[in-house]
């Protein structure tokens, strides 16, 4: 049986350049071949530096190699050709099924590269004074585990992720995989080395080497260096690592096989879009509907566009003033965050008479002030997590990421809380429907101007505490740094959770007054 399978994987992968698109699979075969070559390149040219910097950058590397095999599967999607839910019509052994498969998994262009950069990585142990057998094992071991990690995200995607993923929740992934990786890659970007490694990029090493992560690398570097403490600690935790996602993986397997698969609903067959992938209740009905209406509305679009814009554009005028950039820097990041919250607070007025559909519906108006928010939160994320990583860079100061964020988060947070209350107290006229984004209407009045100035004010009024102890930790230190982020995560919460409470209880209570608003503006 298990030759069998080694035979229909090479079967397979012989068929996927028989089969489809030849051209783009050998054009895919060659730009990953040399990207291999030159990692190889990059990797062995490490033996020629200080072993602290090899051990950093392999470390560190080895880590991201790993959560990539085991996420890389759920962020894409792709069909798994080994699925153990194709044999199970073959009477196949359970106990045996997961080694074969692992075994087949071997014979695959991603894992040839794999282990083509572990052999380099084992030379490279070598030169710095390793043993030959331990460089082997680890290699062994660094392979072995990221493999089945590999096949751990593909069975963990074909049980708990629709069958046919749509686009929208592909998008959700790579958003979390911005927020996450951007602020890394700043991090290490802006750091000089000079053939020096930074304290805490060392720190951060010698941590993920004695983890899951990078247990492999730290113990083969650890024997290198003579450092034998961190070495058992990494051996034991890169064996057990082997074992667990071993255990594991078999685990996947049996249920696959024992598993009857879901038929997939008609609403996930329908192409809903954003419709499919939220909740079926009244707040994934509103937060789907505001996201068509963000991601294809003019109106929305140029709003979005122009509050990035207009951050980075104030800083021009404070270094012409002789601003130091260092404090200049700091602007853009809190502004952004400020109008990012402030957007929403006119939503309603956008719906236009469409608003009737959640009035006459009897929506919870928590249903309705939650759902609105949810297009903006999406979209800062990511953008406030460049922001914030691009600002620290310039600083150069990554002591003040704590405070800075707590900062960043009070204004977006409370100026979200603050919109939930203004679109439904004050709404005013906007373009409609189709109309270009930059034509003003006729305004019968203009309490609902003041609305949106209120809504600023009250946002930044509120986030003084949190600037405050900001101001502090530039001045006396960063011993102020936790109590800055805690004080704007918790104020922040706080204005959210009142904002959406008060204004969901305004719109239930409003219904006749809204309806009237959008038949006459």
């Amino acid at each position: 049986m298990a030759a069998h399978v080694l035979r229909l994987r090479l079967a397979l992968l012989a068929g996927s350049l028989r089969t489809g698109r030849p051209v783009r699979t050998i054009l895919g075969l060659l730009a990953v071949a040399a990207l291999t070559i030159a990692t190889c390149v990059a990797v062995l040219s490490l033996g020629d530096g200080s072993i602290d910097t090899a051990r950093s950058v392999i470390v560190l590397g080895g880590a991201a190699v790993f959560l990539a095999f085991l996420a890389g599967p759920v962020l894409v999607g792709t069909e798994d050709q080994l699925d153990p839910r194709r044999f199970a019509v073959f009477g196949v052994d359970e106990k045996r099924m997961p080694w074969m498969l692992a075994l087949a998994s071997v014979i695959s262009i991603p894992s040839v590269a794999l282990l083509a950069v572990g052999v380099c990585v084992m030379i490279v142990g070598i030169g710095f004074g390793a043993p030959w057998p331990v460089a082997v094992l680890s290699t062994l071991l660094g392979v072995a585990v990221t493999i089945v990690a590999a096949r751990i995200g593909m069975a963990v995607s074909a049980l708990l992720l629709p069958e046919r993923r749509s686009r929208e929740l592909t998008a959700l992934f790579a958003l979390a995989l911005i927020v996450i990786a951007f602020p890394v890659a700043v991090f290490f970007a802006s750091m000089a080395w000079d053939g020096a490694v930074p304290a805490a990029v060392a720190t951060a090493t010698s941590i993920i080497g004695m983890t899951p992560l990078g247990a492999a690398q730290g113990f083969l570097f650890s024997v290198a260096d003579g450092d034998a403490p961190a070495a058992w600690v990494s051996a034991i935790v890169g064996l057990l690592t082997v074992g667990g996602a071993a255990a594991l993986w078999a685990w996947l397997v049996r249920r696959l096989l024992t598993t009857v698969e879901r038929p997939v609903a008609a609403r996930e067959r329908s192409g809903l879009g954003w419709f499919a992938v939220l909740p079926s209740n009244a707040f994934g009905a509103v937060a789907a509907r505001s996201l068509v209406y963000w991601l294809r509305d003019r109106r929305y679009i140029v709003n979005v566009i122009v509050v990035p814009i207009a951050g980075i554009l104030t800083v021009l005028p404070l270094v012409v003033a002789g601003v130091p950039v260092e404090i200049a820097a700091l602007i853009p990041a809190p502004l952004i965050a400020l109008f990012l919250g402030w957007l929403p607070h006119n939503d309603v007025a956008y719906d236009s008479t469409a608003i009737w559909v959640h009035i006459a519906s009897g929506m919870k108006g928590v249903s309705d002030r939650l759902g609105r928010l949810v297009p903006m939160v999406l979209l800062a994320l990511p953008l406030l997590a460049v922001a914030v990583s691009i600002t620290l860079a310039v600083v150069g100061d990554w002591s003040l990421l704590l405070p800075f964020t707590g900062v960043v988060a009070c204004l977006f947070l409370s100026a979200l809380g603050m919109s939930s209350l203004s679109s439904v107290l004050a709404p005013y006229a906007v373009s409609r429907p189709g109309d270009s984004p930059f034509q003003q209407p006729q305004r019968s009045s203009s309490y609902g101007s003041y609305g949106a100035a209120i809504t600023l004010l009250a946002a930044m009024v509120l986030t003084i505490p949190a600037g405050w102890q900001f101001v502090l930790t530039l001045i006396e230190g960063d011993q102020h740094g936790p109590t800055t982020f805690w004080t704007g995560i918790i104020v922040g919460v706080l204005a959210l959770v009142a904002g959406v409470s008060v204004g969901g209880r305004i719109f239930e209570h409003s219904g006749e007054r809204l309806m009237e608003f959008a038949e006459t503006t």
